[in-house]
């Protein structure tokens, strides 16, 4: 950035500019804020780029901001023509321009995919190089629906990472899964509020609302099942069956059931059937091989 035939100020100020934003960024993801003090929108965004800015600091983001009353030279070089523009800097160069995020989730959503892209390793990384492969081991374990012993793998990581949505999500799901939906909520209902809307909580809070749905009685499940041999048109029957069998974990009997919904009758409660369908989709896992493959058949099924 040159500075020949600069005021001693913006001298000042681009100095600190390196000190403050380059340099950092060099290691680091500065989002950068453009402000006034009599810019309305930027007092509102200040306090959701300071809270995000916290939350990702582990991560190795830091907020710088510039007062462009005060710091024009800065704002000139970046071109800034109105307020709150916001930017986020690697290495000295803009990577994304953040100013359409305005909401705590819409900025989250634009950082979890920028940090995807960048060699960026600050305080959490090693933490989740540690937790990938007993996280792996977690869910291999659930998936082969020994659910206590789970839920036992997941608690333990809790204690190592209480606030990763990922062995919270896994923990969730294992405790609803071995019949400890009332500790499943709980857990659930006690989460920070930055996780709320995390897709693996979102994951976690399907798979309780499927177990909490599902029969439990056996002489119920076989009434059930039953009743859907008895008449191939009991659309409800099937559907309750479906959640008795996705609960004792065979997707496929549970997925059948529902496909016979659909070819059957596809709107029948307001397409029921579809939409359970997709919620297991979620429950399992959106990049699951079962999933893609049950996807396809769907989408075939609907649009074929």
């Amino acid at each position: 950035m040159a500075t020949l035939g600069l005021s001693a100020a913006d001298r000042e100020a681009i100095e600190r500019f390196r000190r403050d934003v380059v340099e950092p960024s060099m290691t680091s993801l500065v989002i950068l804020d453009f402000w006034a003090e009599w810019c309305g929108p930027c007092k509102q965004l200040t306090p959701v780029l300071e809270k995000v800015a916290a939350d990702y600091a582990d991560r190795g983001v830091r907020l710088a901001k510039v007062n462009v009353d005060e710091e024009r030279a800065i704002a000139a070089q970046f071109r800034v023509q109105s307020i709150p523009t916001v930017y986020a800097v690697f290495q000295g160069q803009l990577v994304a321009d953040l100013t359409p995020a305005r909401t705590e989730a819409q900025l989250q959503r634009v950082l979890d995919q920028i940090l995807k892209q960048l060699p960026i390793g600050g305080e959490a990384e090693p933490q989740e190089a540690e937790l990938e492969p007993l996280l792996a081991m977690g869910e291999e374990v659930l998936a082969a629906g020994d659910a206590e012993r789970a839920a036992s793998v997941f608690a333990q990581l809790h204690e190592m990472a209480p606030d990763h949505p990922e062995v919270l999500s896994g923990l969730a799901r294992a405790l609803a899964a071995g019949g400890h939906a009332a500790e499943a909520e709980a857990l659930l209902a006690e989460l920070p509020p930055k996780l709320a809307n995390d897709p693996a909580i979102g994951r976690a809070r399907a798979a309780l609302a499927l177990t909490q749905a599902a029969p439990a009685d056996t002489e119920e499940v076989s009434a059930l099942r039953a009743r859907a041999e008895a008449d191939a048109a009991d659309w409800q029957a099937r559907y309750d069956l479906a959640g008795a069998l996705m609960a004792a974990g065979d997707r496929d009997g549970a997925a059948e059931q529902l496909f016979a919904i659909i070819r059957g009758e596809r709107g029948w409660n307001d397409d029921a059937a579809r939409k359970r369908l997709l919620q297991y989709f979620e429950v399992v896992g959106l990049m699951d091989p079962w999933v893609a493959a049950r996807r396809r058949e769907l989408s075939a099924l609907l649009f074929g």
